[in-house]
């Protein structure tokens, strides 16, 4: 009898990672990979020329918020003649065509490997393939960075932080890595901190302001760096007189996204402190609740001068973006 279910459980395994073509059934892979970084399947002679110089300004461009660039994600060129095997279960992948095709961009889903995303591009010409990377790239941009939280939000759930105080109190769910230790807690105030190494730490805040502190028009970015600043004066103080200020020097950036269905403020910037040489990148999500009449806000940001960063702001975009409010 165990044997029999010992081969049961084997086939529903099988099946769950099988992917039918036709009337063909193909195993599908395990992915891998390491976090934004893209496979980009292209012959090296239109790598070296302008669609090359286009991808790398497009993919490899330098991330929002951050004190020394950074790119938005790693590239690995492939030559479509070598691309087979293992070369094919990257978890991102971006697959330039060149022939008598017309211009064409898809994104297809788990094509070689589970979980997976592919990018097709394809054109006739250079200049066709170039028009339609920048016509798309938004498009891309948005389904490889889906892609790869969802990956490391599975990472996150291997090992969980005991933070039900936190939800109960603000009325939502979050996975945080048990890495993370919760610092402070008031009945709307939370701060979480995880430490790196020689004082370096990631840290994040979470708490709640009315709806009305937040207008919409050319105001929202001037209200929300306020309340930020104002947060981190009140609450997360330093030894005399020393707190946190969002870095004048740099204006924040801000995006239009969605959390857990609903219209949510995405801000990246640089911090400093008043007092005491300081500094880093901030990514801060203020989610519109209109149920409960406030924006939830979760704001992390980082400290770790000699290190790059943009995995760590990564970390916490994902984060973040696992919340969902009761």
């Amino acid at each position: 009898m165990r044997t029999l279910y010992t081969i049961l459980f084997c086939v529903l395994l099988m099946a769950c990672n099988n992917k039918k073509d036709g009337d063909k059934t193909t195993y599908l892979p395990a992915s891998n990979g390491n976090l934004n970084s893209i496979s980009v399947v292209v012959d090296n002679s239109i790598w070296d020329g302008g669609v090359g110089e286009s991808i790398r300004n497009i993919f490899a461009a330098p991330l929002n918020g951050l004190p020394v660039d950074e790119p938005m994600f790693k590239l690995r060129q492939i030559p479509p003649q070598v691309f087979d095997g293992f070369a094919t279960r990257s978890r991102i992948i971006l697959k330039i065509e060149k022939g008598n095709l017309e211009p064409t961009t898809q994104i297809k889903n788990n094509a070689f490997a589970k979980p997976q995303t592919v990018a097709v591009v394809g054109g006739k010409t250079n200049q066709d393939i170039i028009a339609q990377l920048k016509e798309n790239k938004d498009k891309i941009i948005d389904a490889f960075k889906k892609e790869e939280v969802k990956e490391k939000q599975r990472r996150i759930n291997l090992s969980l932080l005991k933070d039900e105080q936190m939800e109960n109190q603000l009325g939502f769910t979050v996975n945080i890595p048990s890495a993370y230790r919760i610092s402070r807690s008031t009945d709307d105030f939370f701060w979480i901190r995880k430490n790196l190494s020689n004082s370096k730490t990631i840290e994040l805040m979470v708490y709640e302001v009315p709806l009305d502190s937040i207008s919409k028009g050319d105001s929202t970015i001037v209200d929300i760096m306020k309340i930020r600043n104002r947060i981190t004066k009140t609450q997360i103080p330093g030894e005399d007189g020393i707190y946190m200020v969002i870095e004048d020097a740099y204006a924040p950036s801000m995006f239009n996204t969605i959390i857990d269905n609903k219209p949510t403020y995405e801000v990246r910037g640089l911090w400093e402190t008043v007092g005491f040489k300081m500094g880093g990148p901030f990514i801060m999500y203020a989610i519109e609740d209109k149920i409960n009449k406030r924006y939830l806000i979760a704001d992390g940001y980082v400290y770790a001068p000699s290190l790059r960063k943009s995995e760590y702001v990564f970390e916490l975009e994902s984060i973040i973006k696992s919340i969902t409010i009761k």
